[in-house]
């Protein structure tokens, strides 16, 4: 699928509307779902100093469910506010290992009206798999559904990420 074809699919599950917590479920699942090198697509919500693991799709759960804002590369990115794109896990001391298989990773943060609230984490099996489409659209993807994020922290917090 191309990217405009998900930017696409993706704005057909935001006007359809609805449950934000369910909203976010089905962006990961057509994330993950629709480009083959996404092994693992999760989206982190800002809870006070931690990122929270919501919605998540790939073969098995992180252990990484809680992340302290500034630790490892998801908390980098939530702290700097942008993108990180590591083409070789293994060679970036940051890296929180979650899975013997992940390779590479992009972290996109999720912003509204400059704050960070949340971001999209994607690991794939194959190194160097992310490059600038993929941050583009990504990055396009985050803008689009940090109401989505910003509503779900102020319904009462992050939905169980054990609910997958």
């Amino acid at each position: 699928m191309s990217h405009e074809d998900a930017l696409a699919e993706i704005g057909r599950i935001l006007d359809r509307g609805g449950d934000a917590d369910e909203v976010l479920r089905e962006v990961v699942e057509v994330l993950h779902d629709r480009f083959e090198g996404y092994a693992w697509v999760g989206i982190y919500l800002v809870e006070g100093d931690d990122l929270v693991l919501g919605p998540w799709q790939g073969p098995e759960a992180t252990e990484h469910v809680r992340i302290p804002v500034g630790q490892g590369i998801c908390g980098a990115a939530a702290e700097s506010g942008r993108t990180e794109i590591v083409d070789d896990v293994n060679a970036d001391p940051r890296y929180l290992a979650c899975f013997p298989s992940t390779r590479s990773e992009i972290v996109v943060p999720i912003a509204y009206e400059g704050q960070v609230v949340g971001e999209i984490d994607i690991d794939s099996d194959r190194p160097a798999a992310f490059g600038e489409d993929d941050r583009a659209f990504l990055e396009r993807v985050a803008a689009l559904i940090s109401p989505h994020c910003l509503a779900v922290r102020d319904m009462g917090g992050v939905p169980r990420s054990d609910l997958n």
